[in-house]
């Protein structure tokens, strides 16, 4: 069994900054790729930004040059640092792991969202 807990959204103003948190638990034995999507009402879930276990990085074209994603292999914890915050990023941001559990196999694990607003 493994777990995605997420922490950090909440309410900002414009122009304002938030970081999201992920942390992994559970049966792990390696997470490969890490990574945040968002997902509106009645929309697909999109990506935002992911990371590799090396520490590669690929963002959707809306956040690049604001949006930060890093990771503490560590601590199996994600980060996506957002800057410069407008209405257009609001949204459900879910966390997303590529894990290896200690039985040998690899699986794909979700977190439970947390809710980003941005107040214009």
């Amino acid at each position: 069994q493994v777990q995605l807990v997420e922490s950090g959204g909440g309410l900002v103003q414009a122009g304002g900054s938030l970081r999201l948190s992920c942390a992994a638990s559970g049966s792990i034995e390696s997470i490969g790729t890490m990574g945040w999507y968002r997902q509106g009402p009645g929309k697909q879930r999109t990506l935002v930004a992911t990371i590799t276990s090396g520490g590669s990085t690929n963002y959707a074209d809306s956040v690049k040059g604001r949006f930060t994603i890093s990771r503490d292999n560590t601590k199996n914890t994600a980060y996506l640092h957002m800057s410069r915050l407008n209405p257009a990023d609001i949204d459900v941001y879910y966390c997303y792991a590529r894990v290896r559990t200690v039985v040998a196999v690899w699986g794909d694990y979700w977190g439970q969202g947390t809710q980003v607003t941005v107040s214009s």
